[in-house]
């Protein structure tokens, strides 16, 4: 009796594991159908319920759920699943982890990392083409992202220093126009001086003379001979101011004499002539 409740249990577990074998292909083969038509979201269903419920380790398996997270745009647990099959013993698995892995940081412009993630991919499998075509395509990317960020600072340097050039040329015009404004103001502000320091001694010079005159007035002294000698004009000087030429001058002068010689010798022939008492005198 004992035996044969033993042999009962034992084709009972059997029976169960072999149901259980059999329910898990059959969602396994859903799962890969339902993969391959498209339908991602029924593929991650399954998918999880043969891991979690079955407990079922497949490196293919999780590559595929991998896979139909990252359809769906489910990015965060796509990527923690590649992550776990780059430790897998399947180099062909341990590269497509990697590819995948690659793309996902180059759509969030992690170029440095998802450059990386193809080389990796590339040392797992160097006959992974796409890896390969996403490695130099990328690199070629950076290189020339590299030389547009050089190119573009390069110009915002020379922008720089354009602008500062320009600054000083304003700065170095501006100081020039405040030097000229304030030479300008210096020279006028001499010349001012100078005007008003003439103009001081001229009326030091007035009042000086005044009080000359002044004291003169005040002592009664006689004006000095020589001061008397330059106020009288010169000869010239009224014959200029009769409009009188020195030449007709002289001939004024010389008939005037001749005719004070006449009178005298006239005179003195009548002095000589004896006076008749029978006429007058004249």
């Amino acid at each position: 009796m004992k035996y044969l409740l033993a042999a009962i249990l034992t084709f009972s577990t059997i029976g169960n594991e072999l149901t259980r074998v059999a329910k898990a292909n059959a969602l396994k083969r859903e799962a890969e159908q339902a993969y391959n038509d498209g339908d991602f979201s029924t593929a991650i269903e399954k998918y999880k319920f043969l891991v979690d419920s079955f407990d079922v380790k497949d490196d293919k398996l999780i590559l595929n759920l991998s896979n139909a997270y990252y359809q769906t745009k489910d990015t965060t647990s796509a990527n923690s699943l590649y992550q776990e099959l780059t430790s897998s013993d399947n180099r062909e698995l341990k590269s497509v982890a990697h590819q995948q892995m690659g793309i996902i940081e180059g759509s969030k412009k992690e170029y440095e990392k998802a450059l990386q993630s193809f080389k990796q991919s590339l040392k797992a499998n160097p006959y992974n083409e796409e890896a390969r075509y996403n490695y130099e395509l990328l690199k070629k990317l950076i290189e020339e992202q590299e030389q547009q960020e050089e190119q573009q600072n390069n110009q915002e340097q020379q922008d720089q220093e354009n602008q500062e050039q320009q600054q000083d040329g304003e700065n170095q015009n501006e100081q020039q126009q405040q030097d000229q404004e304030q030479k300008t103001q210096d020279e006028e502000g001499e010349q001012q001086e100078q005007e008003e320091g003439e103009s001081d001694e001229e009326k030091e010079g007035e009042q000086k003379e005044e009080q000359q005159e002044e004291g003169k007035e005040q002592e009664g002294e006689p004006e000095n001979d020589e001061n008397k000698e330059q106020e009288i004009p010169s000869t010239s000087d009224r014959l200029k101011e009769m409009n009188i030429s020195e030449e007709k001058a002289r001939m004024i002068l010389e008939a005037m004499k001749n005719n004070e010689i006449q009178y005298w010798q006239d005179k003195k022939r009548k002095a000589q002539k004896r006076k008749q008492p029978n006429k007058p005198d004249w």
